[in-house]
């Protein structure tokens, strides 16, 4: 996916967040996130929001920027969101994907924040949705090709930055199909290391769990989000991938 492409998808699925949040009002509980409720969620998107915008602003690649702080009262904090998220966008359209930047990751560039703000707001829309409809989310929110890049993204690039405060505890091999999108991961777990994702071995039914579905299920699976997902096999193997 291109750059571009990645600041219209976190545009729209930004705004779909925001619907869905105030639908379900500020007290109502996240279950897909243990002990937050709507409010604890969008101080937590805005602020995440607000900090990639001040990572894409600062030219000193190697110094993490401060979290900024949000507004507690939710008419307040709405608005602050609205702006924060405006400008991210604005600040991602104007960007050169090319120019380096801090990133989770070390110094990068600047468009790790596309992608990466592109599927922060998917994952925590289907947060908001849940708070929102229950067990009643629809099962295709997002295109396969999407939907697949945040696989891709979640097992290459966040396990990794995860396992630095969470280290793998169990060993195995976790195959991960995408039906739809036509893609499939294999990643090797070693206790004590970081996942190791690259192409699918031998028959790609050889590992100790696998993981199908349409794309758009795996990607909520990998995140431990509901799906509708087929997991088998050594399922704890799912689990065992770090999570941010």
């Amino acid at each position: 996916m291109e750059h571009r492409e990645f600041v219209d998808h976190y545009t729209v699925q930004v705004r779909a967040l925001r619907a869905a949040a105030v639908e379900a009002g500020p007290s109502a509980p996240v279950d897909t996130c243990p002990l937050w409720t709507v409010h604890d969620l969008v101080r937590h998107i805005a602020g995440v929001n607000a900090w990639a915008l001040a990572a894409l602003r600062s030219d000193a690649v190697d110094q993490r920027p401060e979290w900024p702080p949000a507004p507690d009262e939710w008419d307040d904090l709405l608005e602050w969101w609205d702006g924060q998220a405006a400008d991210l966008a604005d600040e991602l359209r104007a960007a050169d994907p090319a120019t380096p930047r801090w990133t989770l990751i070390g110094a990068e560039t600047a468009g790790f924040w596309a992608r990466r703000q592109a599927h922060e707001a998917a994952i925590h829309r289907l947060d908001a949705e849940h708070a929102w409809r229950g067990e009643d989310v629809p099962p295709l929110l997002f295109t396969p090709e999407f939907a697949a890049d945040g696989i891709d993204e979640f097992l290459t690039r966040m396990t990794v930055i995860a396992a630095r405060r969470r280290p793998v505890e169990r060993a195995g091999v976790l195959v991960l199909h995408a039906a739809d999108a036509g893609r499939a991961w294999e990643v090797r777990l070693t206790p004590g290391e970081a996942p190791v994702t690259g192409p699918v071995t031998g028959s790609g039914t050889d590992g100790d769990a696998t993981v199908v579905g349409t794309a758009d299920s795996v990607f909520r699976a990998v995140w431990g989000r509901p799906s509708g997902a087929v997991v088998s096999g050594d399922t704890a193997l799912l689990d065992a991938l770090p999570r941010m």
